[in-house]
């Protein structure tokens, strides 16, 4: 089946995509029910009920569904799939979109569409999600192994949906933080991008407060492995005990 050309962006700036030229046979979706230009689909056949706004108002019940999903800080594009050319369902005069248990709308996923008058039917969508939002870029080159500072980034709006791993958004996060790998100007700062900067490493002399039910007992120790404030890290004792505590500056807490 031959179909006009999707507008592949939807975002408030589009200009509203041009209708697909009517075809005789109902042959997904919109061609029972709206006329989805942007999906490439086909427009009713005569007589059938369609929505009252058409193809563009049910790309914008779809799209203000999915902007709600976000907060004002976002920014969301959308780019519609296609469902099967040869799927065949009843007519429908109103439809209302939904999110299926599960799904997130980022990067390719899809949302559901279900007939709530005239029919009874629902299907999957697909289409991209682009989020787009405020986190952390670096500020300059930055080799592997660097220790940072909230002077080495700078927060600018970034397409957070390119990556599942959450991107970082307040610069005190990097403190105490040291890069993992080599970092370019303007790459957003992910979570595995950071690692706590050690502060006692193999060897180390460390102080060793052991902490138990009213009491607090001192002793010194020597680090196992290295290890930043808040990790956990294996100290053996003066007197040869090995213990695991965790990490508070050149001293380990250990919990009796």
């Amino acid at each position: 089946m031959h179909a006009c050309r999707p507008n592949p962006v939807i975002s408030p700036a589009s200009r509203a995509p041009r209708a697909c030229r009517p075809r005789p046979f109902a042959r997904s979706l919109a061609a029972a029910l709206l006329g989805f230009a942007a999906l490439s689909w086909a427009s009713a056949s005569p007589g059938q009920p369609t929505a009252p706004n058409g193809a563009q108002g049910a790309e914008a019940l779809i799209e203000e569904f999915v902007r709600t999903q976000f907060g004002p800080e976002y920014r969301v594009e959308l780019r519609f799939g296609q469902l099967n050319p040869n799927l065949r369902l009843d007519a429908c005069r109103r439809i209302e979109p939904f999110l299926a248990p599960g799904a997130r709308l980022w990067g390719r996923t899809s949302i559901g569409v279900r007939c709530v008058e005239g029919a009874n039917w629902s299907v999957s969508v697909p289409m991209t999600v682009a989020v787009f939002g405020p986190a952390l870029v670096a500020s300059r080159p930055i080799p592997p192994n660097t220790p940072l500072s909230a002077a080495d980034v700078h927060v600018q709006e970034v397409e957070l949906s390119q990556e599942n791993r959450p991107a970082l958004v307040d610069p005190a996060q990097v403190e105490g933080q040291m890069a993992t790998r080599s970092l370019r100007p303007g790459q957003t700062l992910r979570d595995y991008h950071l690692r706590v900067m050690p502060t006692v490493r193999p060897g180390d002399p460390v102080r060793v407060r052991m902490i138990g039910r009213g009491f607090v007992v001192t002793s010194d120790g020597a680090a196992m492995a290295s290890a930043g404030n808040g990790q956990s890290v294996r100290v053996r004792t003066e007197s040869g005990k090995v213990l695991i505590g965790t990490v508070n500056g050149r001293t380990v807490d250990v919990r009796l």
